[in-house]
């Protein structure tokens, strides 16, 4: 089974990031624990763990930004998933397509 070869952390999640298919640009990063990774593998979109709200939640459900799952692959040690998707509009909730736009330096 496949929840046997993840390696969740203490609170049954694990750090998934998302980058786009063709252009490699890593777009975010989010959690999942099993049952998101199971819909995702189920109905092609992705789905999360929200860490703050303690439930999950499908990309795109409330804004229309979805991601459609093109492949997930994990790391050598099992600890982090990749997934690569197709992102209907931005993937960050400011409306930028990548979460990962601020210059460290600039903070």
């Amino acid at each position: 089974m496949i929840k046997d070869k993840i390696k969740y952390n203490k609170d049954g999640l694990i750090p998934a990031i998302v980058q786009h298919y063709e252009t490699k640009e890593v777009l975010m990063l989010a959690y999942m624990n099993e049952e998101s990774i199971k819909l995702t593998l189920e109905t092609g979109k992705t789905w999360f763990y929200s860490r703050s709200r303690q439930k999950l939640w499908n990309k795109g459900e409330s804004s229309g930004h979805f991601q459609f799952v093109k492949d997930m692959k994990i790391d050598c040690d099992k600890d982090t998933i990749l997934i690569l998707v197709d992102q209907i509009g931005p993937a960050c909730h400011t409306g930028s397509r990548s979460c990962f736009f601020t210059d460290l330096k600039n903070i």
